[in-house]
């Protein structure tokens, strides 16, 4: 909602390169409804993660439930850190108020709601994000093209004619990161790991009745997404017109958004800014809350086994789970302050290429070497390898490679060297002979 409008004009060049990124998620959504919703539904999985025990065993299981608690930590802290740093340079430094007091604020009140309406709270706070998310994108079209005097039709051709319109890139492809391969390969793969791996975001689409209308609901989320994607880098265009015109200047592009938005507008469109910005982030907070939640119940202390999940002793636990995952996401925001110099979503997929890669190692070795039977307990160290070996790769990639540059397709290299490591790892399953 702020990142991707303000990665248009960025210093990098960026334009409307991260669409190609949107076009890799969007093929991503389609497997994830074509490949991974079908064998979810067969298998009637409660946790996504289980398949993974019956493939390659417990500590592998174990391995993977743990990257989901690690990557949905730092993904969701990345997005509530959005909403912290606009309410903390537009409201809450007037009173003096320390940052790390601001995003308790924000954490306390998502914790409050989520604790007392639970599932249901959540059910309603999606949809009021739908809805809030999607109008104020619009909305703010509406004003700012009312504010430049604008048309629609104006705007659009205002947009062509800029110098923020280009969305492929296809020159330079060993050391541009805006290569239409390296961004649509990227998305592709990082949205089946963020998205199809995922066991909260898979849960909302497994809890539908059927694999037809889980299809359904994949494939329309895709049209949507696209959709919404390209008003968003619209808006990004406009607001560089915008503040090109007036003169308006912001040290961080994840500043130009608000800064236009609750300075410049008026009251009408601050407040629709502000509906949208809290749309985006509280509601999937809250959501990602409850998931790391139960999946720490559910896949490290075993509450699917135990005969009473309601008993006192069981509801108390899991208040004392949400409660550590607010104070670690708390962490997580306060570090990433201290040393966050990119655009939060740029910081979120490039942290997404280095957590989520070895789940795609896991399942792709799951689903296609079904010959082999892993060491499962080297798991945990191959997983830990695979992104500190990226890491280094990409640290050093100019020099040992030509001056090739990295991006999101990063992914790809970790989820290969995870299968690769599982694979040295493994040995022939062993037929036992009929009696």
């Amino acid at each position: 909602f702020i990142s991707v409008p303000g990665k248009v004009g960025s210093p990098a060049g960026d334009e409307f390169a991260y669409f190609q990124f949107v076009l890799g998620n969007a093929v991503g959504f389609i497997i994830i409804a074509t490949v991974l919703l079908p064998l979810y539904y067969r298998l009637k999985l409660t946790s996504i993660y289980s398949y993974i025990e019956g493939a390659l065993g417990t500590w592998s299981y174990k391995t993977a439930a743990g990257i989901f608690l690690i990557s949905r930590t730092i993904g969701s802290a990345f997005r509530l850190y959005l909403v912290v740093i606009v309410l903390q340079r537009f409201i809450f430094d007037s009173y003096n108020v320390p940052f790390a007091v601001t995003v308790l604020i924000c954490l306390v009140l998502i914790w409050s709601y989520t604790f007392k309406g639970g599932l249901k709270t959540i059910i309603i706070t999606d949809s009021l994000q739908t809805l809030f998310l999607v109008s104020s994108v619009f909305l703010s079209i509406y004003f700012i093209c009312d504010s430049l005097d604008m048309s629609i039709f104006q705007a659009a051709e205002a947009i062509k004619n800029s110098s923020y319109s280009k969305i492929f890139f296809f020159d330079d492809f060993t050391t541009s990161r805006f290569h239409f391969s390296k961004a649509f390969l990227g998305g592709l793969f990082i949205t089946v790991a963020m998205t199809g791996l995922d066991q909260d975001l898979m849960q909302k689409n497994l809890s539908l009745k059927n694999i037809r209308e889980a299809k359904k609901n994949m494939f329309s989320f895709t049209a949507v997404f696209v959709v919404i994607n390209i008003f968003f880098l619209s808006v990004g265009a406009l607001l560089y017109i915008y503040a090109s015109r007036y003169g308006v200047t912001v040290e961080k592009t994840d500043y130009l958004y608000p800064t236009i938005a609750l300075k410049y507008l008026g009251i009408l469109p601050a407040i629709v800014f502000m509906l949208g910005l809290t749309a985006a982030t509280f509601a999937t907070t809250d959501s990602a809350l409850t998931a790391l939640t139960t999946s720490f119940c559910v896949d490290f202390l075993n509450f699917n086994k135990s005969a009473d999940v309601n008993s006192k002793k069981m509801v108390a636990m899991r208040h004392y789970v949400h409660v550590a995952f607010s104070g670690l996401m708390f962490l997580t925001i306060i570090i990433f302050n201290s040393i966050n110099d990119d655009a939060v979503v740029s910081a979120i997929f490039k942290v997404a290429s280095y957590t989520y890669g070895p789940l795609i190692g896991l399942y792709s070795f799951g689903l296609f070497v079904s010959s082999r039977q892993v060491n499962d307990k080297l798991t945990p160290f191959i997983c830990l390898i695979s992104p500190a070996i990226c890491y280094f790769l990409s640290s050093h990639s100019a020099t040992w490679l030509g001056g090739y540059v990295f991006d999101n397709e990063l992914i790809i290299v970790n989820g290969l060297i995870t299968f690769l490591g599982l694979f040295i790892a493994s040995k022939h399953k062993t037929k036992v002979a009929a009696l």
